[in-house]
């Protein structure tokens, strides 16, 4: 004998019934069928609109589609804007639905859809990020060919305190140069290291860094303070991709090794965390054997470079330009009267700057074009004549 077969039409009747015909309360009648109070009320409100057809399965489409607006809608949005050009599709449906209290208006959402579509809502400006990335980044042949520089991850101290190491490497020869433990990594601090190590181990052709501070900035050719002294004393300026560390592998791996062998834990203070740093720098580089070099130390393939650092600033060769000037303290070149921003970076650098057309200026510093600009201008344009 076959089971007898209860549909969901049935079960939702007799659901009603004890409701509305018997008087079980909505929480029995949840109960003892096993569904939700919410789907309790929601069907017998169907219920009392439409009858047993409301207890049917209702279809999931949307009532309303929104790509599907119709054309006089979309023409009174975009007339509107049109006339309020500040107003945002909020604003926009708020005033309609007074108007015109009758129409069903599209939600705000759609409504920006419809002025996106038609080109009204402004692209927003992107933030100030650093230019792209120097191409192409050379390959250490020999050694000063390219320097590394970084921060590692800064560590707590014993006494509390955070502690930002820097460090210096040659690419070919994976000598470390410099592992300094500074309290902060601005220029201020930084600056006077790394010529610390050009006195010591003369300059290198380039030094190669991440986009962060303070080695590149978000303005002119992504120069920060730092990177255009190094151009000034005649040292290239590499910067990697962003979310590419594999660029300064070399480098990464070795802070791998720095953070096991002197941060787990941090030494008491500053002074016993140098004094690690400088045991490990010694010993990576005159003991420790490396893979790739043959398991000999990096010592043995490093040799000072023959660019030895000037006791005073290099002049810059400006030779063949009309004029030159030395950007003010507030980044800007004073013209005629006029002050035209350059930038920051490049306070108190000397420029040259060459007439490439009546009253159009290009402005360069040690080699670099950097834009041009006419008297009269608030600051200059990257855009460069070809």
């Amino acid at each position: 004998m076959p089971w007898n077969q209860v549909t969901k039409m049935e079960i939702r009747k007799q659901f009603m019934e004890k409701v509305t015909e018997e008087g079980l309360s909505m929480a029995a009648a949840c109960r003892q069928f096993n569904v939700s109070r919410p789907t309790g009320y929601k069907w017998l409100e169907r219920f009392e609109a439409q009858g047993d057809a409301g207890l049917e399965d209702q279809s999931r489409a949307p009532k309303r589609i929104p790509h599907r607006t119709a054309e006089s809608i979309e023409a009174h949005v975009v007339r509107l804007r049109s006339r309020h050009p500040t107003w945002g599709p909020k604003k926009l449906r708020a005033v309609l639905l007074r108007r015109f209290p009758e129409v069903d208006w599209p939600a705000a959402s759609t409504m920006g859809d419809i002025l996106d579509r038609k080109g009204l809502i402004p692209k927003l400006e992107r933030s100030a990020r650093t230019p792209p990335h120097t191409r192409p980044l050379a390959h250490a042949l020999l050694p000063n060919d390219v320097w590394s520089i970084d921060f590692k991850g800064q560590f707590l101290l014993g006494n509390g305190r955070l502690v930002y190491p820097l460090t210096v490497t040659d690419n070919a020869s994976r000598m470390l140069l410099g592992c300094f433990g500074l309290e902060t990594t601005t220029t201020e601090l930084v600056q006077p290291l790394v010529h610390q190590l050009f006195r010591e181990f003369g300059r290198p052709l380039a030094i190669r860094s991440d986009n962060g501070a303070p080695f590149a900035s978000t303005g002119v050719l992504g120069l920060s303070k730092l990177s255009a002294d190094w151009l000034a004393n005649g040292v290239a300026h590499e910067r990697i991709e962003v979310g590419h560390p594999e660029q300064n592998g070399r480098h990464e791996r070795m802070h791998l090794t720095l953070k096991r062998e002197t941060a787990r834990p941090g030494a008491a203070d500053f002074l016993r965390q140098q004094e690690r740093f400088d045991v490990f720098r010694e010993e990576y580089n005159h003991v420790r054997p490396h893979e790739a070099l043959g398991q000999t130390p990096p010592a043995e393939h490093y040799r000072r470079s023959e660019r030895l650092f000037p006791d005073g600033v290099a002049p810059l060769d400006y030779s063949a330009f009309d004029l030159v000037m030395r950007v003010r303290k507030t980044g800007e070149l004073r013209i005629r009267k006029s002050s035209i921003y350059v930038s920051m970076a490049l306070a108190e650098q000397p420029v040259g700057l060459l007439e490439i057309d009546e009253d159009v200026w290009l402005v360069n510093f040690a080699g670099h074009d950097l834009g041009i600009f006419e008297p009269g201008d608030a600051r200059i344009e990257r855009r460069l004549c070809t």
